[in-house]
């Protein structure tokens, strides 16, 4: 399920994200998602076949935009650089080198990648690591398994991505490919996926030569027409980010279909609002980072208070009602976690005015109820043939208040490399309650004629685009991300951004031409200018602009504030008014109060 864009949906559900993760998954789903880059470092990886970047160059600019973005998105996920094909070696497996072991990426690993990515690079890589053909994948993929292995922490996923240009190393010896093909299998029975993605090669890559038995594969997936060679940065790292792009579920809960009949599924983002990181407080002295404890102390003797200590109370009626802790948690419950079955309605019922809230998705998970995917695809399937919707009732977490939403269905689409862009399963959308419609009193209208129409539309045809959201990046955190990038990789300058959010104003000005000024004679009266000031309007008897604006009436009578006087309604007047009717009996004042003060005093005298 691609989600590369860095989600979400508000305050509101960051909270979900977190609390959901923390009382429903940490202990069954949590850990950190890891990743090992396993590179070809052969003689062939760095011959470039059309004069440009070479398979090895390549490889490492997608390392490195991972890196950098995997430093902004998820700091805490463990990334590796394993090079195999190389003379020297830095373990026990001849002709495989560790660059990086697997641990959280930062900036030092990134100007580690830079070294190798010129000219100089690739001498000082030759120098300092060299060239071998004499090695074994086998070998190459024993050393991750080390490399997995020493991890201390928790991990959720376990992957490796291979880069290679070559279709079949060991063609020349069975043995080795046999060890290969043994250890890949090894692997994928102990949770670890191998993907590869292989680069442009002369003569082309011919995958079930040789990595048919090495990688994952979906059973329907036939992997001699899977991808293309990569030749060009852009491609290859949108295949890395597609493949690497982790799949955890915001709550993994039941979809009750009543009769006692249930399946497990699970609640993902598919899209989240990207804000920059919190701060952390470091301690001047040492630069480290300082963590925070918070104790409750006894007013009156000062001694320290347990958590079973504290009481919650609230005031009612005069009257302190004092709850234990688990009878305020008690208070919040509804439900238990899950989506209960309602009923069925037409898509046509849903519209655009009842969105609230991002949607969430719903796909099947088999972790709980098995045979959750086979009876899911069955209820989606009928529901996009008849065009029908699922409402139900949705609690994603206990002590939360439960929504109504509509299960609507979403079908799988693929780019045309057999990419996934949109995962088969039911969008969640949240309904809105009574409340949360509310009326606008519009003002009154003001028509326009036909011709104004017309000129309209043909503006809004000109100007008509493909709109995609993700085209247009927030310009604040790209140049914050860009300073702290700068800042750690001791850049002289960072990068400049463009900002995508401003409008071509030139490209505007082409494409209408004169449709602007004919709008302007059409809607708005002679002489008016929108991009200058506002012109100060001329004393005239005609009704045109020149015509001098009427003076407001603020004058009021003796009768009228004496009743104002008599009901305390004075305070209503503006004051403008007020001041007016202190003129007219010589009364003085400054502010509101003064001025009222003073005619109260003078109409209780008359």
């Amino acid at each position: 399920m691609p989600d590369w864009s860095y989600a979400n949906e508000g305050d509101e559900d960051e909270e979900e994200q977190e609390d959901g993760d923390v009382e429903i998954s940490e202990q069954r789903y949590g850990g950190r998602d890891s990743l090992i880059f396993l590179v070809d470092a052969s003689k062939a990886m760095f011959d470039s076949l059309n004069g440009g970047l070479s398979p090895f160059e390549l490889t490492l600019q997608c390392i490195r935009n991972v890196y950098t973005t995997k430093i902004i998105s998820s700091a805490q996920d463990l990334l590796s650089v394993v090079f195999f094909g190389t003379r020297e070696k830095s373990d026990t497996f001849k002709h495989v080198y560790v660059l990086h072991d697997l641990d959280s990426p930062g900036a030092k690993r990134v100007l580690d990648l830079d070294k190798y990515k010129d000219e100089k690079g690739r001498a000082l890589f030759s120098d300092t690591i060299g060239h071998s053909a004499d090695f074994c994948l086998g070998d190459a993929l024993w050393q991750c398994s080390n490399l997995f292995s020493n991890v201390k922490t928790k991990m959720s996923h376990k992957r490796i991505m291979l880069f290679t240009n070559e279709d079949h190393p060991h063609s020349k010896d069975k043995a080795k490919s046999t060890q290969a093909i043994a250890k890949a299998k090894d692997l994928q029975e102990t949770g670890i996926f191998i993907d590869l993605m292989h680069l442009e090669k002369a003569g082309g890559f011919d995958i079930p030569l040789f990595y048919r038995d090495i990688v994952n594969v979906n059973e329907d997936e036939d992997l001699g027409v899977h991808y293309e060679a990569s030749n060009k940065l852009d491609d290859l790292l949108r295949k890395v980010r597609s493949k690497e792009t982790k799949k955890r579920a915001l709550t993994r809960l039941k979809l009750n279909l009543g009769n006692e009949v249930c399946i497990s599924v699970g609640i993902f983002n598919l899209i989240q609002k990207a804000v920059k990181p919190a701060p952390v407080k470091l301690y001047c002295a040492t630069n480290e980072p300082v963590k925070t404890k918070t104790r409750t102390f006894n007013r009156e003797t000062g001694s320290l208070l347990l958590p079973s200590d504290t009481k919650r109370s609230q005031t009612y009626g005069n009257r302190q009602i004092v709850l234990e802790k688990e009878e305020a948690e008690l208070l919040k419950k509804f439900d238990d976690p899950g989506l209960v079955l309602i009923g069925f309605k037409p898509l046509s019922l849903l519209k655009k005015h009842h969105f609230i809230r991002p949607a969430q998705f719903v796909y099947p998970d088999e972790s709980l109820v098995n045979g959750s995917s086979t009876l899911f695809q069955a209820l989606l399937t009928r529901c996009q043939s008849r065009e029908m919707m699922a409402i139900c009732r949705y609690t994603p977490r206990r002590n939360t208040p439960p929504r109504f939403v509509a299960l609507v269905p979403q079908e799988e689409q693929l780019d045309n490399e057999n990419v996934q862009i949109k995962p088969p399963g039911f969008s969640l959308i949240f309904l809105p309650f009574t409340d949360d419609i509310r009326k606008v009193d519009f003002p009154e209208k003001i028509l326009a004629n036909s011709e104004q129409v017309d000129k309209m539309k043909e503006i809004v045809q000109k100007m008509r685009f493909k709109y995609r959201s993700d085209s247009f990046e927030n310009p604040s955190l790209q140049q914050h991300f860009r300073n702290l990038e700068a800042l750690a990789l001791d850049m002289i300058e960072p990068e400049p951004i463009e900002d995508l959010t401003l409008p071509k104003v030139e490209m505007i000005d082409t494409r209408l031409g004169a449709l602007v000024d004919d709008f302007t004679k059409l809607v708005y009266p002679v002489g008016y200018n929108p991009e200058g000031k506002t012109a100060k309007r001329k004393q005239g008897d005609g009704d045109g602009p020149g015509e001098k604006r009427a003076k407001t009436d603020i004058s009021i009578s003796e009768v009228d504030l004496k009743n104002h006087v008599k009901n305390g309604t004075l305070g209503k007047l503006t004051v403008p008014v007020l001041k007016e009717a202190c003129r007219t009996y010589g009364l003085k004042g400054g502010k509101k109060q003064e001025l009222m003060d003073a005619l109260v005093d003078h109409l209780k005298k008359i």
